[in-house]
């Protein structure tokens, strides 16, 4: 008796493992499924149309229902806007973009590197192993999401390293590391963005992507999210070497502005999978590139999106952040 319900119960235990791989399979198989499916929406075609959209004038006594109902559901403080009458938005765009009360956001001078913008801090930390983590758990390739080192005057790379890795590529200095920071802005924050130090940006990239949705759920959900979206990646250096700040659309924000920056135009039509174009700030006449201090006014969203610090620093730059924690603009990141 004792070994027949031994087998048994070895019996049922193993048709208890098989089934729950069966189960795990269908669902991996599921979720690759419904990722296959919302990458083929055609999300840039739908971004252009929300931006036409913002563009239409509003009567003048529908825009204090519209932007009240807007003000409501993502809990926007209009008491900070350097405009609070809704009827001077003549639509929804100027509402988007509105500007904030001078003095209301004090840029912190005590820490080197401040929040460029308003948002939710996702992430933050070392680059490891050429890989940045989108959000906890969940990485992508630092190559693929700033695309290759160029060996042009205007972005200065070390190629005396001893380690071809990309990553140290980037590092310009002996026993400095590289950092990063991801930071999320939802649809009721403040959607300007401005110059996290003192740096010089010397070089731009656009990669015309995909617009998918940047929410840390959808985050969670699509493996190197990032490297797949249009984004904007500004390069250069500050006093400890190199530095960046990418700019990552999201669906309905296909306008990324730089403000310095006329020749850049964002989800336009003409768009090839995998490709991007540069442009250099440094030319005969400006070898310094655009000198851009701490808190002067960088660029805007349309909607909220996602901004990715990553620069180096020596071996003892600490982060002020708490994984998760509400950040806003001209607070600290972080400090020698």
């Amino acid at each position: 008796m004792g070994g027949k319900s031994s087998t048994l119960s070895s019996e049922t235990l193993g048709e208890a493992i098989s089934l729950s791989g069966s189960w795990a399979l269908a669902d991996e198989r599921e979720e690759e499924l419904q990722v296959s499916l919302y990458k083929s929406v055609p999300t840039r075609l739908l971004s252009r149309a929300w931006g036409r959209l913002n563009q239409v004038e509003l009567p003048t006594w529908l825009r204090k229902p519209v932007y009240s109902l807007y003000i409501w559901t993502f809990g926007v403080n209009m008491k900070e806007a350097a405009v609070e009458d809704l009827h001077h938005y003549r639509n929804l765009s100027e509402f988007f973009r509105r500007k904030l009360k001078p003095q209301s956001r004090p840029v912190c001078c005590y820490h080197s590197v401040i929040s460029p913008s308003d948002g939710k801090i996702l992430n933050f930390g070392q680059v490891k192993n050429c890989e940045v983590e989108q959000v906890k758990g969940v990485t992508y390739s630092l190559e693929s999401f700033l695309g290759p080192c160029t060996s042009t005057e205007d972005v200065q790379f070390s190629q005396t390293s001893s380690c071809n890795s990309f990553q140290n590529q980037l590092v310009t200095k002996e026993g400095n590391e590289l950092y990063h920071c991801v930071i999320y802005l939802a649809p009721g924050d403040y959607h300007c963005f401005h110059s996290p130090t003192d740096w010089r940006v010397s070089h731009r990239r656009h990669f015309p992507g995909s617009l998918m949705s940047v929410n840390p759920g959808v985050a969670r959900w699509i493996k190197e999210l990032f490297c797949h979206n249009e984004r904007v990646v500004l390069t250069g250096d500050w006093k400890h070497g190199f530095f960046s700040l990418t700019a990552v659309g999201a669906t309905n924000v296909g306008s990324i502005r730089i403000y310095f920056d006329r020749d850049l135009h964002t989800n336009s039509p003409c768009y090839s999978k995998g490709s991007y174009n540069d442009f250099s700030f440094i030319t005969n006449n400006n070898k310094e590139g655009i000198p851009m201090r701490k808190g002067e006014h960088l660029g805007e969203f349309n909607l909220g999106s996602t901004i990715v610090l990553i620069f180096e620093a020596p071996k003892d730059f600490n982060f002020h952040l708490k994984p998760g924690q509400k950040i806003r603009f001209g607070e600290a990141l972080g400090s020698l």
